[in-house]
């Protein structure tokens, strides 16, 4: 399948048009939080939190809320991952365990309860007749046909939401982001703001890993971020460059894999890199 075919069958747009809906709604979305995962060195913490939805698949599916989509276990999925954003959180702010092995603790922990789950509820699922669940390969790299109209308009339901919380709790966010001893010294609430960008990262996690997967969520809310701050150091700025490589490289990724018959995925990771190395090489640390 090319990009005019699609543009000229109706079953083909049929089937592919709510995945783009909500990749395009996740663009925007990823693309402002990725400036705020950049500044604060975020980039682990969201690679955990995307493997953390392991964790949260396994126990829906236990639960029945995967068969025979997961869409409806999302919010199963979205709690998990909060929950293990705070626990990374609070496990890195302990001396003696440190940022980084938090995220690993977790991160471990989370995708092999998700594992063993997901291969248990497949058992039971199979001994009683019952519709498969999602393989791991579509957890891992997501599917941008199966994407259905009320998946597309969650996807672009949250997306709203977390846009509308980045934009009311902006000013503290952008303080924590760039100055968090400041912010504390002006009586801004770090703790309180740290635990809402987690939450919000684990919003943003839960929409992107049905069309792009929980391996590669991880590029958009880290890519684009990059790429902006390479380009400018104006705040304004760099929200707009951070948007507009986020959108880019999500509609290049689609053309690419309507194109080259590729999955969307790793299609939509490969365009934001190129991007990325374009930023990198004609942007202001050239």
């Amino acid at each position: 399948m090319n990009t005019i075919e699609f543009m000229a069958d109706p079953v083909l747009r049929a089937v592919f048009l709510p995945g783009i809906v909500a990749a395009l709604a996740i663009a925007v979305l990823c693309g402002v939080l990725s400036v705020f995962v950049v500044t604060k060195r975020l980039a682990f913490v969201s690679q955990g939190v995307s493997h953390a939805a392991f964790g949260g698949v396994g126990i829906a599916l236990v639960l029945g809320l995967g068969a025979p989509t997961w869409g409806g276990s999302m919010a199963v999925v979205f709690l998990f991952c909060v929950g293990a954003a705070l626990a990374m959180g609070w496990l890195g702010r302990r001396s003696s365990t440190g940022p980084d092995t938090a995220i690993g603790i977790v991160l471990v922990a989370s995708m092999a309860i998700g594992f063993i789950l997901h291969r248990h509820a497949s058992l039971a699922i199979a001994n009683d007749g019952g519709v498969a669940p999602p393989g791991l390969d579509e957890v891992l790299f997501g599917s941008i046909a199966n994407v259905t109209w009320p998946e597309a308009m969650l996807a672009c339901g949250v997306s709203l939401v977390v846009l509308a919380m980045v934009w009311w709790f902006r000013r503290q966010l952008v303080f924590f982001a760039f100055d968090e001893p400041a912010a504390e010294a002006f009586g801004v609430r770090v703790g309180l703001v740290r635990a809402l960008l987690m939450v919000l990262l684990a919003g943003a996690v839960v929409v992107t890993m049905r069309l792009a997967g929980v391996v590669l969520a991880t590029a958009l809310l880290v890519i684009p971020g990059a790429a902006a701050l390479a380009l400018s150091a104006r705040l304004k700025a760099v929200f707009v460059a951070s948007l507009v490589v986020s959108v880019v490289g999500v509609v290049v990724g689609l053309v690419v894999s309507f194109e080259w018959n590729l999955q969307i995925g790793p299609g939509v990771a490969l365009a934001l890199c190129v991007l990325w190395t374009g930023a990198r090489l004609t942007g202001r640390g050239s």
